[in-house]
């Protein structure tokens, strides 16, 4: 695989052509007052993991609509003041896992919340444990257009707003201390730290790498691998729809919510990744309000990005922040 798209001085000034709706800013501000209306319900119950330096809790708390969403609380095993906070997505298929994996961040001395992702799970790794009891409209087998005849159905509403509420309900444990909060998360997990970087205004930082569902024009005419294949696939059948469905995806895309980004950012991107292109994250990470921005590039590299050298590069920096 070589390079396929622009060059890395284009791309440093790239912008995206994605139409932000005039009500964006209503949309999610309505769509996070509805979740309130439902208690957090927030519940750690300990986990015998076998571990002698993290102590680990499964956790469950209510996201959109009140449903119950599962997450992780790892800890060092000594803690006993707040400590800073890591709240991390998780990819695209993937779930929670099990309670020895992800290791890193309670390994830094941080309290680290790793939220499932509602109905996935069963694609790769440990496996995922949250429902998602929302039906759909006919859509294309995964999970990109599902309830995507409108913005009120689409996905993406239900787990965007899971994952606000998943930063709630981890700074509600006693040892973690909310005002030193960092959203991470790799593909999937990367746009969804660049939405809570829009949504939720009193961040530490953010650090979203190889970010998913980014600049949703570009990516679904520039790549034909899945996940944003399946969007093409459901418009080749669906013939005549491209406007209605960029339309709903235009309030999910990680470019809008960039640019109320309100907290300090290290973004990640790779330029032979035909996954998430490096256009649509330069897209989001061009867009980012915060003066205080930067971006990793892996030269080399597909969707796996830095990886284990990306790690080593946000523990190192995220020392300034939390």
């Amino acid at each position: 695989m070589s390079q396929f798209d622009l060059s890395l001085d284009e791309l440093r000034s790239y912008r995206s052509t994605s139409t932000e709706p005039e009500d964006f800013d209503a949309f999610w501000r309505k769509t996070l007052e509805e979740a309130t209306a439902h208690e957090l319900d927030v519940r750690f119950e300990a986990v015998d993991a076998g571990l002698s330096t993290v102590k680990v809790y499964d956790v469950t708390f209510a996201g959109f609509g009140g449903h119950p969403v599962k997450g992780w609380l790892r800890l060092p095993a000594d803690a006993a003041r707040p400590l800073p906070l890591v709240v991390e997505f998780v990819g695209y298929g993937n779930g929670r896992g099990l309670p020895h994996e992800h290791l890193l961040w309670a390994s830094t001395g941080r309290a680290h919340f790793v939220m499932d992702i509602r109905g996935q799970g069963s694609a790769f790794g440990g496996g995922g444990a949250t429902a998602d009891p929302v039906g759909s409209a006919p859509a294309f087998p995964g999970f990109m257009t599902r309830g995507i005849d409108a913005p009120e159905n689409y996905y993406y509403r239900r787990v965007i707003t899971d994952a606000v509420r998943a930063v709630e309900a981890a700074r509600t444990h006693p040892l973690t201390d909310a005002t030193q909060t960092v959203v991470t998360g790799h593909s999937q997990g990367g746009g969804l730290a660049v939405a809570v970087g829009g949504l939720v205004p009193d961040l530490a930082a953010v650090a979203p790498d190889v970010p998913f569902l980014c600049d949703f024009p570009r990516a679904v005419g520039l790549t034909d691998r899945h996940p944003y294949r399946e969007i093409g696939q459901f418009l080749k059948t669906h013939r005549g729809r491209s406007s209605e469905v960029l339309h709903t995806l235009s309030y999910f895309d990680g470019v809008h919510f960039a640019a109320r980004g309100r907290a300090p950012a290290l973004f990640s991107t790779a330029l032979e990744d035909q996954t998430c292109p490096p256009s649509t994250v330069f897209a989001a990470h061009n867009a980012w309000a915060h003066e205080d921005r930067t971006i990793a590039v892996y030269d080399f590299n597909d969707h796996e990005g830095g990886g284990p050298y990306q790690e080593a590069a946000k523990v190192r920096w995220l020392r300034s922040y939390a």
